[in-house]
């Protein structure tokens, strides 16, 4: 296992491999100006360094425990967060899943939503032409001690895309802990699952090992993307990861902002279902 931060290393494409970095951010409650300079400043690092893809952390421009502030800095999806996104994948020639956003549901007009009103945690995946890609807004609310459950609108639609020769699924923090999902995402042909998230200490050993399962026993490579930084009464507790299809960890942080780099083969995951086609063996 590898700790990567913003200074340890040049990435750079290995042979046929997808280059993926992590941007664990810090994120200030509120201050969505910053929040988004720190991810741009995030993505030009790592298209510096070679990576095919750039993936952002869960509500990274508002912070998931400012909840007062969701309505008011609630956007539209073709908003100025997702645009000014959009603009850097082509602008830095890579893939970005812009972390996710609280969306305006009776503000979007570009791609179809789950109501006609209300509020939704929502992630884009833009390839490296700013074209969009996937949509995927959290299908499953956290309710234990937190407003989200009561706030948002869960999503709906859960679609896949093409990046670097891998079939890429997303889900959000709290879907780590519904297999089911993933199981949908395995047999809809998924190979990387990528999960912006804003998960909190203490609960450190649900995070990894959480992760670490759906990697194995989906047999596809996960990576979880967490933020960094204190709100009121919660600190992120950071360490993002990439786990292969075996659940291995491939490069991990701690706590604080960081850039955490892996190279991912494409042709890993078909190797390890044919070596172990514990799959195949599925009843249910």
């Amino acid at each position: 296992m590898s700790i990567e931060t913003d200074a340890d290393r040049d990435g750079g494409e290995s042979g046929d491999s997808l280059s993926i970095a992590l941007a664990q951010i810090r994120v200030e409650a509120g201050e969505v100006e910053a929040n988004v300079d720190r991810a741009l400043a995030a993505i030009a690092r790592a298209a510096d360094r070679g990576a095919d893809l750039v993936a952002l952390p869960e509500l990274f421009n508002v912070g998931y425990f400012a909840f007062d502030l969701y309505a008011r800095k609630a956007e539209p999806f073709a908003g100025e967060t997702f645009g000014r996104l959009r603009a850097a994948a082509a602008d830095h020639d890579v893939a970005v899943l812009a972390g996710t956003i609280v969306e305006d549901l009776a503000a979007t007009e570009s791609v179809p939503t789950p109501a006609d009103d209300g509020l939704a945690n929502t992630a884009a995946l833009f390839d490296s032409d700013g074209d969009l890609q996937l949509v995927y807004r959290k299908h499953h609310l956290f309710g234990y001690e937190s407003a989200e459950s009561e706030l948002l609108v869960p999503g709906q639609r859960l679609e896949t895309a093409t990046i670097g020769g891998l079939t890429v699924g997303v889900t959000t923090c709290y879907d780590l802990r519904f297999p089911e999902l993933y199981r949908r995402l395995v047999d809809d042909g998924v190979e990387l699952v990528l999960v912006p998230s804003a998960w909190p200490y203490p609960r450190i050993e649900h995070w990894q090992t959480l992760s670490r399962a759906r990697a194995i026993e989906n047999q596809a490579y996960v990576a979880t993307i967490n933020g960094a930084g204190e709100f009121d009464d919660a600190t992120l507790l950071g360490r993002s990861s990439v786990y292969d299809p075996w659940g291995v960890a491939l490069s991990s942080s701690g706590d604080e902002p960081a850039l955490v780099t892996a190279e991912i083969d494409p042709a890993t995951v078909a190797e390890v279902r044919e070596e172990f086609p514990a799959l195949r063996d599925r009843r249910l």
